[in-house]
């Protein structure tokens, strides 16, 4: 009767091992780091998209998957917390300091908001996807 209970519990050690190695902890500052650039958060090759914000399906060098990746709102909503933050702040300080007329505070900080805006949201889809990869969410 001992022999199968020994080998149950051995065949239960393998599989919490054959479990613990597959949940191995990915690295979560590196995946965020290759996201900024947006590259592949696994490879740090291949490109994450495809156009200014469409994902690719796959990556082009070490084929992850990522049609499971669900970024939605949230690299616009933090481009938006980002940008009116700095913003308000460059505004309150120019207009305290050199007193611009309207005109051109809306030239200087309508460009500004613009150009930041679509610098910042390519590259937060690119950290989104990074995250979830690194915390293995949706599949990935």
């Amino acid at each position: 009767m001992e022999p199968i209970q020994e080998t149950a519990h051995e065949e239960a050690a393998m599989a919490t091992e054959t479990i613990t190695a597959q949940v191995e902890e990915r690295p979560f500052w590196p995946a965020v780091r290759k996201g900024w650039r947006k590259r592949c958060p696994q490879c740090g090759e291949g490109r994450v998209l495809r156009g200014y914000l469409k994902l690719n399906d796959s990556c082009d060098c070490c084929g992850l998957d990522l049609t499971k990746t669900r970024a939605d709102d949230g690299p616009a909503y933090l481009t938006i917390l980002i940008v009116g933050h700095l913003m308000v702040a460059g505004m309150l300080h120019v207009f305290m300091a050199y007193r611009p007329s309207p005109m051109e505070m809306l030239a200087i900080f309508g460009i500004g908001t613009v150009a930041l805006s679509l610098f910042l949201l390519p590259r937060f889809k690119g950290v989104f996807v990074g995250i979830q990869w690194a915390k293995r969410m949706h599949g990935l």
